[in-house]
């Protein structure tokens, strides 16, 4: 992962002011910059050169943002972070079901777009969430039937193939497999997977523990990894009691 300064950002956008106001601001501060005007264009971009994050716009004629979204989350492993003129937490919640990182909302000023950039790519790079002392020199960690690869930010099945994840998945996942038994609210886990959300989308972790209950376990309906405590928030029961 580039560090901030050295990072590629592909802006997608159908919006040419748009475009431009975004990768002139952010050059100036360092970072690599590609555009594209829709999803034709992010294809042939992010299939010729390394992306770290890519700006979506919501709203474009033909495929829009969720769209790409889906997309890239599907083939690729890049930060997404959504940008819309819409204020319905709705919309935000949609985009961050389907994988986005993180949301900002049309106008914005561009030192914040930097900011949530910048916040997106420590996360990605991360190897290290604020968890229990010691768990730097764990190589792995055991999670149900598989197991996280702390180096590779990675999770592997009982075939040792990697599951597909979102950076923020896979920091919730560690959260819990480091911390069997010991229940979480959505409050703790927003703030241990480093995520800066306002409390109103303490909702959003729902539906990513959601997602990630589609991807390891047997019968998402009756999960037996990540379990939900009923007024409070969810467990890993490890092999070790809920406290």
């Amino acid at each position: 992962m580039a560090s901030d300064s050295g990072a590629t950002v592909l802006v997608v956008d159908d919006d040419e002011n748009q475009r431009w106001m975004v990768k002139t601001y952010l050059q100036k501060h360092g970072f690599t910059v590609l555009t594209a005007d829709g999803g034709g264009a992010m294809r042939e971009q992010i299939a010729q050169q390394r992306v770290d994050v890519v700006l979506l716009d919501v709203t474009m004629p033909g495929e829009d943002g969720f769209t790409l979204a889906r997309f890239l989350r599907e083939h690729h492993s890049v930060g997404i972070i959504m940008l819309t003129a819409s204020t319905e937490l709705l919309d935000r919640v949609l985009g961050l079901e389907i994988g986005a990182d993180d949301y900002v909302t049309k106008p914005f000023e561009p030192r914040e777009l930097m900011a949530r950039i910048k916040a997106l790519l420590r996360r990605m790079a991360d190897n290290s969430p604020r968890l229990s002392a010691g768990s730097e020199e764990t190589a792995e960690l055991p999670l149900g039937d598989f197991k996280i690869d702390v180096k590779a930010r990675a999770l592997l099945d009982k075939n040792g193939d990697s599951v597909e994840l979102t950076s923020m998945e896979f920091d919730l996942l560690r959260v819990f497999s480091e911390n069997p038994g010991r229940v979480f609210t959505r409050d703790n886990l927003l703030e241990l997977a480093n995520k800066d959300e306002n409390s109103s989308f303490d909702r959003s972790i729902d539906s990513r523990i959601g997602r990630i209950r589609k991807k390891i376990e047997i019968d998402p309906s009756k999960p037996a990894i990540i379990k939900t405590v009923r007024g409070v928030g969810y467990v890993y029961p490890g092999n070790k009691p809920v406290t």
